[in-house]
């Protein structure tokens, strides 16, 4: 033992790894800086990880660090939820009792899901959020325990790990921020097959820069020599180290194996066969010793003494025999944390039980498990009735192995382990019919399931149904995120019930199926909403009905706006409040307050979803309250009140962050993001948006935190970063749920694109096409800013050869459009003033006047790019009309320093060439800075770095012409003038001709400006 580390290697030299095991002491010293570190060591079944994992934890005990070790346990088909963690934490726990509890407290029935000795498991609430909250608390239990020492946790066998556990994991190395922590986590690459459920997990952790992964290679003759050298304490010969690195081909296991087998005169008994191997040195063991080895192999990974000896009906002396010769022979290993045993290396115990006949297997299993019935302390309560599930499930033996399973399932739920539990309910689903009739009979929805028959049966005395485990295995399968599985569970069941006359249970399954394909992104979800309503029709009120309805309600508000809603929403509260859904009240009183902000109440609709919100408080329903905090936030920002929105998303991330209801916190970023980039904050904008796809579980709030850096890229002036991210949203959007709100904005986005690149063409197809498609009522906030990046592009672009066909019929669709589109607060009544100076100017008639009323409206609110570019205007009105020069430089100044503060180059850059085109100072006078211009010889194209020759190509690009017509203007070769053209879009940091041509219109680079 090394400090309570078991020590299971028989070769007594570290042979090679030292690169890896550098790579493992370092994280160990970066974790006393303190800097957690995460560490992933994979490779094939015997290659050393269990080595190198050894002479890293020696390493980490000699510094002083405080080490804890849990392995992943097998039983049957599935691994046991959670059981790293709890192994781990229980290590943890009888070292240091005291800081253990310390840092439990207050959370003590919530962690002993993970660690049952901290109090007793609540039945609470089971879903996303629950299980959110344990997985943040179990953090934040590590990160206080390695506050001040060094902690490492080693987290063996990864390829067993239930779904839950692959699920703790990739939260806490995604979340883990504080702490003198070191996470190792092991894994078999060869178990890790195409389909394997590790593999995924493995590809999100290498995404993280917080995550190293050291995967280890088979050992090269060099290196097998010296193992064989350290095995044999001698010099190995040629012939053998030949011999065996043949056979082994380098995996150092089987070296060992081996080794071992020469040593004890078997080697006649070896085949090439692995399995063979693997079973050569078993079947050399007295027969009492191979027959405790073939029961402990059934057992799962460790097996209690005291289990055992009930199992192998031996008595205690002869079974101490028996284990004795298969320890001696380095083929069982003690236990050091459990009084048991265990494998030295899982592929023996994978052998061992494969090559059991089918009935002396279901023999055993039936042993275990009768075992366990007539002892209920053989083995930990924690563990004891999954283990009795898969007892009895391997023994054949469908009447006990029926409610083992079920009560299992329950035991998964609880511990929020729901991939396990789904497991479990398909093997109660397919024991369903092999059950006796009367064991069936003796079952009640109330002991087993949560949802509960929609039916209003009664679930204390109804006996259970198969199409009660299939409702149940589906709200498993979606909180597990297998939302696949769960689609296919749906469409069993209603294959089902299409010979049953249950409206109700339909309607709950449709219900369900139009979640799933949703957010599987296979339809709107509308088709099976309303088969559901259709068969909830002219029933009397219930949960399901009020589901139903209040789900409609919500649908229509996302894709279908508009006043009919209105009625809908209503009827669902009213359903809701007759059969006492509060939950589901609540969620319909928060799309009726939506919908009636959206059609003017603005006042009643805040008010109600404020009430909502205080509810939601006292309830303790945080999912509730996330969804609250991202509609206000939304309706707030729709009239204009950033800051409030600002504020209120502050206080919600906070709310559901502690939840960990990551897809919510996702939500509510992306729509602080949207407020941020308003007010001017873009930095905290952009670092909003970023997180928004960091912790997002959903394609579309990362498609909305893609949009909102496209816009931020877009607004600075990066053509190429607007464009990613543009593509980015469109991907994560999709095509299959073209909602306005979504929609929208993607126009929007591809119009001010097109515009700086010149492609006056596509700006007008996208504008078309927004227009076709509609301005929904409450979609004001989207359609605005649409309407003035199209009327700034035909305004920029007057004067392009390619913009004068269609250009007054673009200006009149957009006059059009302005008429159909309400401005209720004064932030869109200004972005309609705006609209109308750009197409006034489009037209070459805007005055001073008309961007002074402009700039008048937006300056009290809270705009800043907005309202710099107001004021842009203005001045270069104003110096275009001979008018107050001092009042131009001071608009210009202003505006400038909000580019600068905001990092809008393209602004900045219009700002300044037109004060050298007016010869106007960028600074106050008052300061004594230099002016920006020299005097009235200022060539505002030289300005840009133009030679004069360039100069004269430029104007010809502007004016449409191509290489061959500037080369016959100028006199010069075709290629002399492609060189030039060249030379032009890279010093003016354009992508092509188009863009160089509307920037030279948008900048009126060859209008005088008058002085």
């Amino acid at each position: 033992m090394l400090g309570g580390v078991e020590t299971r290697s028989v070769s007594p030299v570290f042979v090679g790894r030292a690169d890896e095991l550098a790579v493992l002491t370092d994280a160990l010293t970066r974790a006393a800086g303190p800097e957690p570190q995460a560490l992933l060591i994979g490779g094939e079944a015997g290659v050393g990880k269990t080595r190198l994992t050894e002479e890293f934890l020696a390493e980490a005990e000699r510094r002083g660090a405080v080490v804890a070790v849990g392995g992943c346990v097998e039983i049957g088909a599935e691994g046991l939820p959670f059981a790293p963690f709890s192994a781990a934490l229980r290590s943890l726990r009888r070292q240091f009792p005291e800081q253990l509890t310390a840092a439990a407290a207050g959370q003590e029935d919530e962690l002993a899901r993970i660690l049952p000795e901290l109090g007793e498991t609540p039945r609470g609430p089971h879903d996303e959020e629950s299980t959110a909250r344990l997985f943040e608390l179990t953090v934040r239990l590590l990160e206080r325990l390695a506050a001040d020492r060094t902690v490492v946790i080693v987290l063996e066998d990864l390829h067993w790990s239930d779904t839950s556990t692959r699920h703790l994991l990739a939260y806490l190395l995604r979340t883990l921020s504080t702490g003198r922590l070191v996470v190792v986590a092991t894994y078999r690459a060869d178990d890790i097959h195409r389909r394997h459920p590790l593999r995924p997990l493995l590809a999100e952790l290498d995404r993280l820069r917080s995550v190293q992964r050291i995967e280890l290679s088979r050992f090269n003759r060099a290196e097998v020599r010296r193992q064989l050298a350290g095995i044999l304490a001698a010099p190995p010969e040629e012939a053998l180290v030949e011999t065996v690195f043949d056979r082994s081909d380098g995996n150092a296991f089987f070296v060992e194996e081996l080794v071992a087998c020469r040593e004890s005169g078997c080697r006649t008994g070896l085949t090439e066969s692995l399995r063979d191997l693997l079973l050569v040195r078993v079947e050399v063991l007295p027969d009492a010793a191979q027959r405790v080895v073939r029961i402990v192999a059934e057992g799962g990974s460790t097996v209690e003494h005291e289990l055992l000896l009930a199992v192998a009906q031996l008595t205690e002396d002869a079974l101490i025999e028996a284990l004795r010769a298969a320890v001696g022979a380095n083929i069982l290993l003690a236990s050091a944390d459990r009084d048991g045993y265990r494998f030295r290396h899982s592929l023996v115990r994978e052998a061992v039980s494969d090559d059991l006949l089918p009935g002396e297997r279901a023999r055993v299993n039936r042993r275990y498990a009768q075992a366990m019935e007539a002892d209920e302390n053989l083995v930990c309560s924690s563990e004891r009735t999954i283990r009795l599930a898969s007892y009895w499930y391997y023994a054949n033996d469908p009447a006990k192995a029926l409610p083992a399973v079920l009560a299992a399932s329950v035991t998964a739920r609880r511990r929020h382990a729901y991939s396990e539990q789904l497991r479990l309910l398909d093997r109660a689903i397919d024991l369903w019919e092999s059950a006796p009739a009367e064991v069936r009979a003796e079952l009640r929805p109330a002991d087993y399931t949560e949802v509960y028959p929609p039916c209003g049966c009664d679930p204390e005395t109804t006996p259970l149904r198969r199409l009660d485990l299939l409702a149940e295995a589906t709200v498993a399968a979606r909180f597990g995120g297998e939302r696949d599985r769960a689609l296919k569970i749906t469409k069993m069941a209603l294959r089902v019930l299409e010979d049953e006359d249950d409206p109700l249970r339909s309607a709950w399954f449709w219900t369900e199926r139009s979640k799933l394909v949703a957010s599987l992104g296979r339809g709107d979800g509308w088709t099976e909403l309303s088969t559901a309503q259709e068969l909830v029709e002219g029933l009397p009120p219930s949960h399901v009905h009020a589901e139903v309805l209040s789900r409609a309600a919500g649908w229509g508000m996302i894709h279908n706006p508009g006043l009919d809603n209105i009625a809908a929403a209503e009827r669902a509260v009213e359903y809701a409040r007759m059969v006492g859904a509060q939950e589901v009240e609540l969620h319909s009183r928060i799309t009726l307050g939506s919908l009636l902000a959206d059609a003017g109440d603005v006042a009643g609709g805040l008010a109600l979803m404020e009430e909502v919100k205080e509810r939601a408080a006292e309830l303790g329903l945080a999912m509730l309250s996330g969804r609250v905090h991202i509609n206000l936030t939304s309706q707030l920002e729709n009239n204009g009140r950033s800051r409030e929105a600002v504020e209120l998303a502050e206080a919600g991330v906070q709310l559901v962050g502690a939840s960990r209801l990551l897809d919510s916190e996702a939500w509510v970023r992306g729509n602080m993001a949207e407020s941020l980039y308003s007010l001017g904050r873009w930095d905290e904008a952009t670092e909003a948006a970023q997180r928004t796809l960091r912790v997002s579980q959903s394609a579309a709030p990362r498609g909305m935190a893609s949009a909102r850096l496209s816009y931020l890229a877009l607004a600075r002036g990066d053509v190429a970063g607007a464009a990613q991210w543009l593509g980015a949203a469109h991907e994560h959007f999709g095509t299959h749920d073209a909602q306005p709100q979504h929609r929208i904005p993607m126009y929007r986005l591809a119009v001010g694109l097109a515009a700086l690149e010149g492609r006056i063409t596509d700006v007008r197809t996208e504008v078309a096409e927004a227009i076709g498609a509609g301005f929904p009522l409450g979609h004001h906030r989207y359609a605005w800013p649409l309407l003035l990046a199209a009327a700034s592009a035909e305004a920029d672009a007057r004067g392009l050869p390619a913009a004068a066909a269609g250009h007054e019929e673009a200006v009149r669709t957009l006059r059009r459009a302005m008429l159909d589109l309400a401005a209720p607060v004064p932030l869109w009544a200004a972005h309609a003033d705006f609209v109308r100076a750009e197409l006034l100017r489009a037209e070459d008639r805007d005055t001073p006047a008309d961007w002074t009323a402009v700039e008048a409206a937006i300056e009290p609110l809270e705009r800043p790019y907005l309202l710099a570019r107001a004021r842009h205007r203005v001045a270069e009105s104003l110096l275009a009309a001979g008018g107050d020069r001092e009042h131009a430089a001071a608009l210009v100044r202003a505006a400038h320093a909000t580019a600068e503060h905001l990092g809008s180059l393209r602004l900045r850059d219009d700002l300044a060439l037109l004060a050298r085109r007016g010869r106007l100072q960028l600074t106050d006078p008052d300061e004594g800075a230099a002016p920006a211009a020299t005097g009235p010889d200022t060539d505002p194209v030289e300005s840009l770095g133009l030679t004069s020759r360039e100069r004269d190509v430029l104007r010809l690009v502007a004016a449409g012409h191509s290489n061959r017509q500037i080369a016959e203007e100028l006199f010069i070769s075709p290629k002399t003038a492609s060189v030039h053209v060249s030379n032009i879009l890279a010093k003016l940091g354009v992508a092509g001709r188009g863009e160089a041509a509307a920037l030279a219109h948008r900048l009126r680079l060859f209008t005088p400006v008058p002085s």
